[in-house]
């Protein structure tokens, strides 16, 4: 029987999130009011907690800071749902001798660094959300930004469309990441199982020969052999530097994935520098790569 991760209760208008910066330091201060201000327009009461603005070098405060930032917000009764300001680095480095508190479950959101989080947070069996951080929200298309709201309220939503690479039909739980923030879980506690799943992988500013190696990695690990399907959303800003022999993204990861013997579905609408369609993570999902869809149960 697949083990599927629970989302929490639905969100509900007068809801209280709390909003942490558990990553990179906070710098696009307009973007993300912007975001702060479309949850409340929803009817949310978002709490900012003390601390957003810290910067310890490229981090949003010490790790002692940003942890008690979490533990807070995890722990708080009245709080239902945690917001990330934004990406960047730094979640990984909250997760050494990390446990989560038992407590009631609530949603967690946010994409790229936050994929340590979230990825660690479905080994609770707590369905948490890779999608639009508070810095990014606001970029998000109408369609996109609905889905969110739609997940997180109880509601279905509708498959994503992409682009078949190996064909073939897979169901299993969705593990939505980062590609870069994945890789460097491996063989740490905080590895999900990985049997049966569907990855779906993107990432931001990687040259060809890193993502390379980075899924190469995984290969030699065996970490591919007991996954049932893969889908790619979007690899942005990853062209090698002109001048410089390479091959391009595309072709890396059709040498790198397509060999496996499982669905490969690519070009989905989600990932850095366009829509970012929200993927609940660890829940059970469709991957129907004869259709070029991602299919998500509720």
């Amino acid at each position: 029987m697949m083990f599927v991760c629970q989302p929490p209760p639905p969100l509900q208008p007068g809801d209280e999130l709390m909003v942490i910066a558990p990553s990179g330091a906070l710098r696009e201060l307009t973007a993300f009011q912007a975001g702060v201000a479309i949850w409340e327009a929803r009817g949310y009461r978002v709490k900012l907690l003390p601390g957003l603005d810290a910067q310890w070098g490229y981090l949003a405060g010490r790790d002692d800071q940003r942890r008690q930032q979490l533990l807070t917000a995890w722990q708080a009764p009245t709080c239902r749902g945690i917001l990330c300001a934004r990406g960047g680095y730094g979640g990984t480095r909250l997760l050494e001798n990390w446990q989560w508190p038992t407590t009631s479950p609530k949603w967690l959101i946010g994409f790229s660094d936050i994929t340590s989080l979230l990825w660690s947070l479905s080994q609770q069996g707590i369905a948490s959300v890779h999608g639009p951080l508070l810095t990014t929200l606001g970029q998000e298309p109408d369609w996109s930004r609905q889905r969110l709201f739609d997940w997180v309220s109880g509601r279905a939503i509708a498959p994503l469309q992409g682009v078949t690479w190996q064909p073939g039909q897979a169901t299993g739980r969705l593990l939505p990441a980062n590609l870069t923030v994945a890789t460097h879980l491996l063989g740490t506690p905080h590895e999900p199982d990985l049997n049966g799943v569907i990855l779906a992988f993107e990432d931001v500013t990687e040259a060809p020969y890193r993502l390379d190696r980075m899924l190469t990695h995984w290969r030699m690990l065996g970490k591919f052999a007991p996954v049932a399907g893969v889908a790619i959303g979007r690899f942005s800003r990853c062209e090698a530097p002109d001048g410089i022999p390479s091959f391009d993204v595309e072709t890396v990861l059709r040498d790198r994935l397509n060999d496996l013997g499982i669905p490969v579905v690519a070009e989905l609408p989600f990932g850095h520098d366009g829509v970012n369609a929200a993927l609940p993570v660890g829940v059970s999902a469709t991957l129907d790569a004869d259709a070029g869809t991602l299919t998500v149960h509720r």
